[in-house]
């Protein structure tokens, strides 16, 4: 079977989320199922934002039919986004009749019948709560980090005086 992998990382930076972290089990879950990879997708960008460049070609792939399986390391790597376009994702490889498994959730197999939509919306929701919490706590962090310069540059106003 023609299979595809796709991952992504949040950061640029090959320091703190390194793709191979991600790729190298994929490889090697795709030699064990006895799968060809025919394409690697990989991103650095958040999953909160389709226009991410690797995954518009993957899905272009996949509607060009160019593999019939997408092996993602796990959901919230293939999508941060609100649940519906996570579903749509999905809907979009299913009939492109191209399948999707997860590595690290067993029960991700979109060519399983047991896969419904219900634990899809339940797990892409669970994704993107998690996308909103780094999210407040960039925030929270950005908003302390203004607070103590500030505080900092307070104390050397007064002791100029």
């Amino acid at each position: 079977m023609k299979c595809a992998l796709y991952c992504r990382v949040s950061v640029k930076d090959e320091k703190r989320q390194n793709l191979n972290n991600q790729l190298i089990p994929l490889r090697k879950q795709a030699e064990l199922l006895g799968h060809e990879i025919i394409k690697e997708f990989s991103d650095r960008v958040s999953g909160g934002d389709s226009n991410r460049p690797e995954f518009q070609e993957m899905l272009k792939c996949a509607d060009d039919h160019e593999f019939d399986l997408l092996l993602v390391w796990s959901l919230d790597r293939f999508s941060r986004e609100k649940m519906t376009n996570t579903l749509s994702y999905i809907e979009r490889l299913n009939k492109a009749n191209v399948g999707m498994k997860s590595l690290q959730e067993s029960w991700l197999d979109t060519r399983t019948e047991g896969v419904g939509k219900l634990l899809l919306a339940v797990f892409s929701w669970v994704a993107r709560q998690e996308r909103l919490r780094i999210s407040e706590r960039v925030k929270a962090g950005l908003k302390r980090s203004t607070s103590t310069k500030k505080r900092g540059k307070d104390k050397q106003k007064r002791k100029k005086f």
